[in-house]
């Protein structure tokens, strides 16, 4: 695993680390078009409910795609996670992991098929490419804990240098509704990140490998910089705001709060909630991070490149075992809905000291439609699925279900 030297960063070019950076940002664009080309179902081809990444070796985000930012919580426990488990020493060129569990392994809800792969120049582990997509399968569960939710996949192999384990999709799709979809959705997830993997190969041949990860390096800083000037920019003070929280899965109404304190150039988040629910509306903590970095980088500076930096001055706390901060084995596949309110939060706060630069409140909840039925043209009777979800501010029609965090 190759690591960047201190005071490597301050000897780049800053032409040259513009063009890395863009070439990063379109490395992940073009990885989420590709996905979105070669997949099969309806909710990523059309819905487009899919994000791609680059990650450093050290399990930091180099650069994410600009679609779905709550997917984000998928990825920054997915990598670490495979630093430690199975370790880098045991990690080898052509292994891709796949996994989907929001308490081993760093994702946030089951439908989220989180893929990695490694990327080795000169055999030395140097980066990873990731994406996930949301497979539109598992319906008609029950939520009263992650157990009623669908197939459990921690952090594993699908394939081995390069070799497939039969054995582990067998069993994936044996437990799928659809599984000629999610096979096919799974290839062109493979797909994707075998793209990354070239794409950043290619930048390291034309750049040499140091001055790529380099650049990496001081990306991240520059995002913390500006992240830490747009923090600056707000009055030091606490700023505090609650809210309801009602859904048909609950018995009344719940309520949210935040408590925001900005000191100089770094923020500190502090939520309270009810303890988690026996319904799908529980948020994990890389979920309600995830959801805090898109709903505090709107207000600070939009403009904020999407990789590691960007977390560094913002500070985060919740209990645990509550909604907003859920423990196993708490059901989480609505966790969008919650999640959406956490904005709503967020931006409540920050309203009462930067008013200009927040948007008025949106519905604040996320409305799903689910079809389901058979094919009677199938002779095994198949089983079918479509969702579709309303929830950006003034919705107009059916979008994607995290259509608020653009």
């Amino acid at each position: 695993m190759l690591n960047v030297t201190p005071g490597q960063t301050s000897k780049l070019n800053p032409i040259t680390v513009e063009v890395i950076a863009n070439a990063f940002a379109s490395t992940v664009e073009e990885m989420g078009e590709a996905l979105v080309r070669a997949s099969y179902s309806t909710n990523i081809k059309e819905r487009r409910d899919c994000s791609t990444a680059l990650f450093d070796a050290n399990g930091a985000m180099l650069c994410q795609a600009e679609h779905i930012p709550m997917h984000l919580g998928s990825f920054i426990g997915f990598v670490p996670y495979l630093i430690k488990t199975p370790g880098v020493e045991n990690i080898r060129p052509g292994d891709i992991f796949i996994g989907n569990d929001a308490y081993e392994g760093g994702g946030t809800h089951l439908p989220d098929i989180v893929m990695a792969e490694p990327i080795f120049i000169d055999g030395t582990l140097v980066a990873w490419a990731i994406n996930t997509a949301h497979h539109s399968d598992f319906a008609d569960r029950g939520h009263a804990h992650i157990y009623q939710e669908g197939l459990r996949i921690p952090p594993v192999r699908l394939y081995r240098e390069g070799v497939l384990q039969e054995d582990i999709q067998r069993l994936f799709l044996l437990n799928c509704q659809v599984p000629h979809e999610r096979v096919s959705d799974l290839r062109a997830q493979m797909a994707a990140n075998r793209l990354g993997v070239t794409r950043l190969t290619e930048l390291a041949h034309k750049y040499g490998l140091e001055t790529v990860l380099a650049a990496g390096a001081e990306l991240m800083d520059y995002a913390e910089r500006k992240m830490r000037l747009g923090i600056a920019s707000i009055p030091d003070g606490t700023y505090a705001f609650s809210d309801r929280f009602d859904s048909e899965a609950l018995h009344g109404e719940l309520e949210f709060s935040v408590t925001i304190e900005v000191k100089g150039d770094e923020m500190h988040l502090d939520f309270v909630s009810p303890p988690q629910v026996r319904a799908g509306l529980n948020v994990v903590y890389t979920a309600l991070l995830a959801t805090v970095y898109y709903a505090v980088k709107s207000i600070v500076d939009p403009t904020i490149l999407p990789n590691a930096g960007l977390a560094r001055p913002i500070h985060v706390t919740a209990e645990e075992g509550t909604l907003l901060r859920c423990g196993h084995p708490g059901a989480v596949d609505g966790r969008i809905t919650a999640c959406q309110r956490v904005v709503d939060l967020i931006h409540g706060a920050l309203a009462s000291v930067v008013p200009e630069r927040v948007t008025a409140a949106s519905n604040g909840s996320v409305g799903v439609a689910s079809f389901n039925g058979t094919r009677a043209t199938r002779a095994s009777g198949s089983i079918w699925k479509r969702s579709a979800a309303a929830s950006a501010p003034g919705a107009t029609r059916m979008a994607s279900t995290a259509s608020m965090f653009i």
